[in-house]
């Protein structure tokens, strides 16, 4: 087992990333709202994502490039794409999961200074590890925090069945006609796993693998440790649903409705259904996630970006440095929790709605470096998924836009 985890590299940093808010807040909303039944529909949308993810880091693997190199080779279009979406998302998305880490231990802690002064010192802690160990020290350290969130998760969902009370009060119907519906099943399944650019960090994640493995990454190495990080998140996020339908459904508390506030009242309203003995599992559970996914985002940001500008300017080297693109990624989100605090759902809501509504262009230009370079990467019933998989998001996202800007 032991010696099986050692040999896990990005597949767990893809772990890392994709749990976080969607999972911790998300999912255990969606089971307290509507019941054991989203748990299909958080399996759903890891389907129909599957392709996608998987043909990342094994097109890597197999060919020595990344996505984003091929995005590259195709022209100016998809990496003006790629550079929209980064710079529309990346300051807030690293300002979200850092102000939800924060959120957390300044509960548990009883911390009374501002929430923005916790995120620059969590900004400056992942900093340090990614700048004093690189890739190794953000490998070894994320499959501590992974095992350690699957044991707790696991041990908390136990106990929750075993203390279970049935009860449908305050359990909501959805509706395809309801606007506050919609809008929660597009944050869930858009987030869920992970947004599609994801394929990108785990694609550059593989890449650095490679070039510290060699040979013993192979391609079957690196089908495994995919889908042991990809089903692991899927499994937790049926997890996170069902703790949410087993012990916040119906106990008559209000959820409150801001992500960092949900998170950091969380471990309150699980200890206080499961008994105090659960309170060291539960806040175990939440620190490893949001802190899982600040350490990865804080890692992936600055290196997809360093990569990105050594293809598109060679000549401007100071412009690829990784430090560079850390500080920027890592002051920006500062300078969001400072001055846009107020405005955090607004921009929340923003970076939702670009991950959603490029989805199924990402989804396309996958699908088009994989069947372009004619590598026999994903079988012909992933192949036909995929198909499938882009039309509904396609279809999605068109439904997303006319209920959000035109109705």
């Amino acid at each position: 087992m032991l010696k099986q985890l050692q040999k896990l590299g990005p597949g767990l940093l893809y772990a890392g990333a994709a749990v976080g808010v969607s999972h911790l807040v998300q999912s255990t909303r969606a089971g307290a709202n509507y019941g054991m039944w989203m748990i299909a529909v958080v399996v759903l949308a890891n389907v129909l994502k599957y392709p996608f993810f998987k043909a990342a880091p094994l097109f890597t693997v197999h060919t020595g490039h990344t996505l984003l190199e091929e995005f590259h080779r195709k022209g100016k279009l998809p990496m003006l794409l790629f550079y929209g979406l980064t710079f529309t998302t990346m300051f807030t998305v690293q300002a979200v999961v850092t102000l939800i880490t924060a959120s957390i231990c300044a509960s548990l802690f009883e911390l009374t200074v501002p929430l923005w002064a916790i995120g620059a010192a969590l900004l400056f802690i992942c900093s340090l590890i990614l700048l004093m160990g690189h890739y190794q020290w953000l490998n070894r350290t994320m499959k501590m925090v992974i095992v350690l969130l699957t044991i707790t998760s696991v041990v908390t969902l136990l106990a929750a069945i075993l203390q279970h009370q049935p009860s449908t009060i305050g359990l909501k119907t959805f509706s395809f006609f309801e606007d506050t519906d919609i809008f929660f099943l597009i944050a869930l399944v858009g987030w869920m796993p992970a947004p599609l650019d994801i394929a990108l960090w785990h694609s550059e994640w593989a890449h650095e693998e490679k070039k510290h493995e060699g040979q013993t990454f192979s391609i079957q190495q690196a089908n495994v440790d995919f889908k042991i990080g990809y089903w692991g998140t899927t499994f937790l996020a049926a997890v996170f649903v069902a703790m949410g339908a087993l012990l916040l459904q119906g106990n008559g508390a209000e959820l409150p409705t801001g992500g960092a506030a949900f998170a950091s009242e969380l471990i309150g309203m699980y200890t206080s259904t499961l008994g105090s003995w659960s309170f060291i599992f539960v806040a175990i559970a939440a620190i490893a996630t949001m802190f899982s996914t600040t350490l990865t985002v804080l890692d992936a940001y600055p290196r997809v970006m360093s990569k990105a500008m050594k293809l598109s300017f060679p000549r401007r080297k100071g412009l690829q440095s990784y430090f560079l693109w850390l500080m920027i990624t890592g002051f920006g989100a500062i300078f969001v929790l400072i001055f846009q605090l107020e405005n955090m759902k607004q921009l929340v809501d923003l970076a939702t709605s670009i991950s959603f509504i490029t989805a199924p262009i990402l989804a396309a230009l996958i699908l088009w470096v994989v069947l372009e370079g004619k590598q026999l990467i994903l079988s012909k019933s992933e192949l036909m998924l995929a198909w499938l998989s882009g039309a509904f998001l396609f279809g999605f996202a068109l439904y997303f836009s006319y209920i959000r800007w035109v109705v």
